[in-house]
């Protein structure tokens, strides 16, 4: 490794989530390699993320594990004051000479997590996919005991016709659509 590159290995776990204090991950195991290279102008830092969180399944709110990895740039140099300047460059008070680097990695976690985040099929909390089914319904019927749609574990959506009531004065405004 040249004397220009430092290179830094940070395990994130729980506690570090704790303390961070974000909204999309709260528990997790990652690992982050971060390469510091000084350029002739600026310094660039490349992080490898690696590693598990721990986040709310869509469908039935239990924890589930969810794989994360991503690689990340960001280019800081010195400046006046502190400031945020395109997608991956950091402006750092020169009288600072320093950056917090732990807000950034957390934001390169929170997003290399996926929009959408489910249990393999069979795996959700099957008390909660019950209630699930048996709240979820189309039409106002509330007698009948299997429900109209239910997106169950595999994602295959069943759905019963519903005929469809058209009010008999939209028949007369279309006999003048037809008209013209």
């Amino acid at each position: 490794m040249q004397a220009d590159t430092v290179k830094y290995e940070f395990v994130l776990d729980n506690l570090y989530f704790s303390h961070i204090d974000g909204p999309e991950v709260q528990k997790g195991k990652v690992t982050v390699i971060l390469t510091v290279k000084k350029t002739s102008h600026a310094f660039e830092l490349n992080f490898q993320t690696d590693g598990i969180v721990w986040v709310p399944c869509d469908r039935c709110l239990d924890d589930m594990e969810q794989t994360v990895s991503s690689t990340d740039k960001l280019m800081v140099k010195f400046g006046h004051e502190y400031a945020e300047e395109g997608d991956n460059l950091i402006v750092i008070p020169e009288e600072e000479g320093e950056i917090n680097v732990a807000w950034f990695m957390y934001e390169f976690i929170a997003l290399s997590v996926p929009m959408k985040h489910v249990h393999a099929p069979g795996k959700c909390n099957k008390a909660m996919t019950s209630k699930l089914s048996k709240h979820l319904r189309t039409n106002g019927n509330d007698d009948s005991e299997e429900p109209d749609t239910f997106v169950g574990d595999d994602d295959i959506i069943v759905e019963e016709e519903v005929e469809e009531q058209v009010d008999p004065r939209w028949n007369e405004l279309k006999k003048i659509l037809d008209n013209n």
